[in-house]
């Protein structure tokens, strides 16, 4: 990772500096500072969270309120505000960076263009930190957040120490970013705006290509092309892998100098899985490496799109020179990312899972894992679609998508950068109609709050609740969280484990025992367990 005096270096230079001015720098040469416009966005966080580690001085300001890994952000010395002004700048910056949702008339950017302090995109920002790192980089239209955890992570039980950068919390470090000692930098790289093109990777994975983002990309075409343009960047001696059975993707890497790999739950491809089971602690499935087996991998995360994620990963750390052993003990102690098929806790003897799914494959594929992991229960599903024009151009396949749901609560669109109040409201409107006409148990519901009365009324124990969207539908979960904390009194057999305040099952559970066996069906379930294990981590700080 470049060190905080190469920036200042870079900086006395004017090789950091943009049209306006130079660069003001800090009073202390080994200690950089920047300024991050838009800092609650998750991407952001996590690059305040690797410039910290790098020795930055780093302030930010967000119009959202503050939210608990923010406020873990400033106990660790970050100053972080709320709204924007150009107050909130300090008076000695040596950069401003700012999140793609912040327009060029922010007070803040305005006045950092007034004194002349270097101002950079996010993408552009990571792009720089890439510049004298090994670049890996992970793209597609599914899946990012995920395979770049499971590939940092992989590489940091092997000793590599990689620096990385994703949209999410990583459950084992409650990061989603961090500065590693070794040469390997891993990104989640969006296509959004095609902001990806800002980072000069070695090695990369495509993970599928679907319509998506309209807003930017009106035709699939155009997606396809600004991924081909992607994945040209890469040098010859670098690797790309890429999903074999996707024709948008296959159809970007055509003509491309890197060595290319393919993957797939398809026999034939250079990296394949067979043989894929349920296990009780996850999803258990031999990999194969053209033709010849590779090893057994046992995931503690559930769901076939995983079971891809973790072929895209293993492929690229194979790549860079790792054993077979070393990859899958990696992938065997990864315990997922935040809002990825997280097991939040139970409520009421409810299940309560959060994920991010907002496209109607993830969508769907979220589900069928949920149905593969919980059985017969019957499963809530609240879903709170994202962005307005995606929703509409989506409608028939988002109605499509359900089908393993029980029941299906629909809010209001979380727009975003589009839309009105009314229109958000009336295209979810039509969307909860569209899924009715296949799924009879829908309804839609004005706002959060009646989606928490709707599920208090009716929800009964042993059911599951799983939350979907990329907006603030998770707040459903916090509602029911903060309750447990205020007025749950745990109860346990003299000299039972502490199940509240350990956050892991290896605490509660034989090796022999299935977890799954706490809660099988709508009765019977054990008064003893009412928070399952992985609530621990929430409540934490509770008990502290």
């Amino acid at each position: 990772m470049i060190s905080p005096s190469a920036i200042h270096r870079l900086l006395q230079q004017g090789q950091l500096s943009q049209k306006g001015g130079e660069a003001k720098i800090a009073s202390d040469p080994q200690s950089p500072s920047a300024h991050l416009i838009g800092i609650c966005g998750s991407g952001m966080q996590a690059l305040a969270e690797l410039l910290s580690g790098l020795g930055y001085r780093v302030t930010g300001s967000d119009l959202q309120p503050l939210s608990e890994n923010l406020a873990l952000l400033q106990a660790r010395g970050l100053r972080v505000h709320q709204g924007h002004n150009r107050d909130f700048v300090p008076g000695e910056v040596d950069m401003v960076v700012y999140s793609p949702a912040v327009q060029a008339d922010n007070p803040e950017r305005a006045l950092a263009r007034e004194l002349g302090i270097p101002q950079f995109s996010y993408s552009e920002m990571l792009g720089r930190l890439m510049a004298d790192q090994v670049g890996v980089s992970i793209a597609g239209t599914h899946g990012k957040s995920t395979t770049t955890a499971m590939t940092a992570s992989i590489l940091d039980l092997a000793g590599r120490d990689p620096s990385a950068i994703l949209g999410a919390e990583v459950l084992s470090r409650q990061s989603g970013g961090w500065s590693g000692s070794g040469n390997l930098f891993v990104v989640e790289s969006c296509e959004y705006k095609q902001s990806f093109l800002d980072l000069s990777p070695q090695h990369a994975a495509i993970l599928g290509i679907e319509p998506d983002h309209f807003d930017c990309y009106p035709e699939v075409e155009q997606a396809v092309d600004a991924f081909r343009q992607f994945a040209q960047k890469l040098p010859a001696d670098g690797s790309l892998i890429v999903r074999g059975d996707c024709r948008n993707t296959m159809a970007a890497c055509q003509d491309v100098a890197a060595n290319v790999e393919t993957f797939s739950l398809v026999p034939g491809m250079d990296w394949w899985a067979a043989d894929i089971r349920r296990s009780w602690s996850g999803t258990r499935f031999r990999l194969f490496y053209k033709g010849d087996f590779f090893a057994e991998i046992l995931l503690q995360v559930p769901g076939e799109h995983n079971v891809l994620n973790a072929l895209a990963a293993t492929a690229l750390c194979a790549g860079l020179g790792l054993t077979a052993a070393e990859i899958r003990e990696g992938l065997g102690e990864f315990r997922g990312i935040a809002r990825r098929f997280e097991e939040i806790g139970s409520w009421r003897g409810v299940t309560l899972v959060d994920d991010y799914a907002h496209h109607p494959t993830a969508v769907a594929a979220t589900l069928q894992a949920a149905r593969e992991e919980f059985g017969d229960r019957r499963i809530w599903c609240a879903f709170q679609p994202h962005q307005i024009s995606r929703t509409q151009i989506l409608m028939q396949d988002f109605s499509e998508s359900f089908s393993n749901a029980d029941r299906v609560l629909i809010t209001p669109i979380y727009a975003a950068r589009e839309g009105t109040a009314t229109e958000s409201t009336d295209v979810a409107r039509e969307l909860s109609d569209r899924i009715a006409r296949q799924h009879s148990q829908t309804r839609f519901c004005g706002s959060l709050d009646q989606t928490i009365a709707t599920i208090e009324d009716e929800a009964q124990p042993g059911d599951v609740l799983i939350t979907m969207g990329a907006g603030d539908i998770n707040q459903v979960h916090h509602a029911f969280t903060r309750r447990l904390q205020r007025n749950h009194t745990p109860r346990r057999a003299a000299g039972a484990p502490h199940v509240f305040e350990t956050g892991g099952t290896s605490s509660v559970l034989r090796d022999t025992e299935d977890p799954r066996r706490i809660a099988t069906g709508h009765t019977g379930l054990s008064r003893e367990r009412d928070v399952v294990p992985h609530l621990g981590r929430r409540l934490q700080s509770a008990h502290r």
